[in-house]
């Protein structure tokens, strides 16, 4: 809580709230900063909208990146985050959307939201998934987004960014203490990347 404390207990240890909220138990107790009054009338399949999830990786699509017309996308993680990116790529007119993620039954999902390409690293069989990916477009994505929380996955969006142009946007929240590492030639002070740190209060605030 904004406090400090915890609403939260098992066993009698304190419990921390999930990123303020712990939206992922059946009942939570948040802060009134947390909350938004609904009008029972609203229909919730339109309400469920609102959510961080979709507006996210739409936002980071349309509003943080700008995807423009034309330009090769990539994907890591096919949640509702990720398909959100797909959406706002497809609005904007990106030529190729690849979408990078462990579970081959997403594959359809990605494909409904508009995914040109789904690639499943675990089906590579020895193929290193940057080097696919810089071949798949010939040198590397216009825009790469990491939705998993990964440090390695987010490397690797790093890295498949085009030398040069290339823009690689972080959704995912690493755990507490883990770090990014990439090799030399990726380093910031070269400028190949541009890397973009997006929050969900800087969306709500676009």
């Amino acid at each position: 809580m904004p406090d400090g404390t915890s609403r939260f207990s098992c066993r009698g240890k304190p419990l921390l709230h999930f990123m303020g909220c712990s939206t992922l138990s059946q009942y939570t107790v948040v802060a009134d900063v947390s909350v938004v009054a609904v009008d029972p009338k609203a229909p919730m399949d339109r309400v469920c909208l609102l959510g961080c999830g979709i507006t996210t990786g739409y936002g980071a699509s349309v509003v943080t990146a700008n995807v423009e017309q034309g330009s090769n996308v990539a994907v890591f993680g096919a949640g509702c985050v990720g398909l959100s990116v797909v959406q706002g790529a497809v609005r904007n007119g990106a030529k190729k959307i690849t979408v990078v993620d462990l579970n081959d039954s997403k594959r359809g999902w990605a494909e409904k939201f508009g995914a040109t390409d789904f690639v499943n690293p675990s089906e590579l069989k020895g193929i290193d998934l940057t080097d696919k990916l810089i071949e798949m477009t010939d040198g590397g994505y216009d825009y790469t987004f990491d939705c998993t929380g990964n440090v390695s996955v987010m490397r690797v969006a790093l890295e498949a960014a085009h030398k040069g142009w290339g823009q690689s946007i972080v959704i995912g929240v690493a755990a507490a203490g883990q770090e990014i590492q990439t090799r030399r030639e990726y380093s910031f002070a070269f400028g190949t990347c541009r890397w973009l740190l997006l929050t969900i209060e800087q969306l709500y605030n676009s």
